[in-house]
């Protein structure tokens, strides 16, 4: 979604959507939640914000808060590039991305 930051890429057998996550590296929500999707085979790419240079990570946050137009807290998920789930909550996430 952003060309000018690097994303850790995590590869799985479940790609049917472009799964993107914007955590904080001393998060628990946000480990659990990367690692729920690690656990379920989704492929998955993300990025640690808190690591960012504060510049960057206000362009971020700024750019997700009016695109998806939601008040950005972490983890904040992106799905397809159109959907938004904020804050991990396993059943909405695991209903958004295994739930066909």
């Amino acid at each position: 979604m952003f060309d000018y930051i690097t994303y850790t890429t995590v590869e799985g057998p479940r790609q049917a959507h472009q799964v993107e996550v914007y955590a904080l590296s001393t998060c628990g929500f946000c480990k659990r939640a990367l690692e729920f999707l690690k656990n379920q085979g989704i492929s998955h790419r993300y990025v640690h914000v808190d690591l960012l240079p504060l510049e960057v990570k206000n362009q971020i946050k700024e750019a997700l808060r009016s695109q998806f137009n939601q008040a950005v807290s972490f983890p904040f998920l992106v799905i397809d590039g159109k959907k938004a789930l904020v804050g991990f909550v396993e059943a909405e996430w695991r209903k958004a991305l295994l739930d066909q």
